[in-house]
């Protein structure tokens, strides 16, 4: 399931009803907020996720609550009365520490209960047991990390992914956004610290490589194109790519591609192109193919002219290869995720016409 965050930090006003509702139309499941932000004042929550959980409702979404220690209490619920947070809209709550296995056991016969997933141990999953803790209504959720350099590293994070799954847990991880950062530092909200600067679905892609089974959205935002870029992953299984246009032969590029299924180190090559009827391509710009450089062979490649490649890696100029457009700079995450068989979009940047 794909999800996304909304932090109460401020009133639900109309740009995050926008925004909900943007997100429900790209196909997102979900939303994630917290009621342990420092810097936030903890007076004005109950209000603000009754207002949440009830527009959460409203589109069908699940509302996962992160609380710790006696947040809950100070915010006007409570544990012994988990039927009025369900009855708002809460569908979950994420525990985190000072709050004991024997609580969240108990908790788990009533709501779906996630547990701090880079911290759970063999010993609390006795303890869960012991305490008869519903394990359908349990699942592991990673934190997401503000600071740079404290993230999760990918080998840590599929060890304790191992670990977690052998017991029978769901895991959900974060992924960073690229708007409304999350204050005070606007550094990003991955899981992973690889992740923070990375292109978000680049980042989504990567966490589906690792069996995640809930993947979220750790900041406030997504640009436009962003969104449109994760909805069309999400609907189609397709990367969408914007490009810039260096010659008129970009025309033959422009269009639906799939990476052959015996995917090249170098280049991403279109399984398509061998199908398309492209008149004849005559040597131009015949230049050095750096990252991002979408090509065709020309006709002094014989049978391969037509050739259509996206290229991964730097290499040399070719005078039988045209370079005829760049995908664009933002988009060059996307690149490293483009596997066998993957479906992408190469489509000419909207500025560009």
């Amino acid at each position: 399931m794909y999800g996304f965050s909304i932090f109460m930090n401020s009133d639900l006003d109309e740009a995050k009803r926008s925004y909900i509702t943007k997100m429900v139309n790209s196909s997102f499941k979900g939303i994630f907020t917290s009621m342990h932000i420092p810097e936030d004042d903890i007076k004005l929550y109950k209000k603000r996720l009754i207002d949440l959980g009830n527009f959460a409702q409203t589109h069908h979404l699940k509302l996962m609550v992160d609380i710790s220690g006696d947040a809950l209490s100070r915010s006007g619920f409570s544990f012994d009365n988990l039927a009025e947070l369900k009855a708002i809209g809460v569908t979950g709550l994420r525990m985190d520490y000072h709050i004991s296995n024997e609580i969240i056991s108990k908790a788990s016969h009533t709501i779906t209960i996630s547990l701090n997933a880079s911290t759970i141990t063999q010993q609390d999953i006795d303890e869960l047991k012991e305490n008869n803790a519903n394990f359908n209504h349990l699942e592991a959720w990673h934190n997401y990390y503000p600071r740079p350099e404290t993230g999760l590293s990918h080998q840590d994070f599929i060890e304790k992914n191992n670990f977690l799954k052998q017991h029978g847990f769901k895991v959900m991880a974060f992924v960073p956004g690229d708007a409304d950062l999350r204050h005070p530092l606007y550094l990003g909200l991955p899981t992973l610290e690889a992740h923070r600067f990375l292109h978000p679905l680049a980042a989504l892609i990567d966490m589906e490589r690792m069996a995640v089974d809930h993947i979220y959205v750790g900041d406030g935002g997504l640009q436009e194109t962003t969104a449109l870029q994760l909805t069309q992953y999400i609907n189609d299984q397709t990367v969408l790519l914007r490009a810039r246009s260096e010659t008129a032969d970009f025309r033959h590029v422009q269009g639906e591609h799939e990476n052959r299924q015996d995917a090249a180190r170098d280049v991403i090559r279109s399984a398509y192109a061998r199908f398309k009827t492209i008149p004849d391509i005559q040597p131009e710009n015949t230049v050095v193919r750096k990252k991002g450089a979408i090509t065709i062979d020309n006709c002094d490649y014989g049978r391969y002219m037509g050739e259509i490649q996206v290229v991964k890696t730097e290499l040399v100029a070719d005078s039988k290869v045209n370079r005829v457009g760049n995908i664009v700079s933002e988009d060059i995450d996307l690149l490293d995720y483009i596997g066998p068989g993957q479906k992408y979009i190469i489509e000419k940047e909207k500025q560009d016409d």
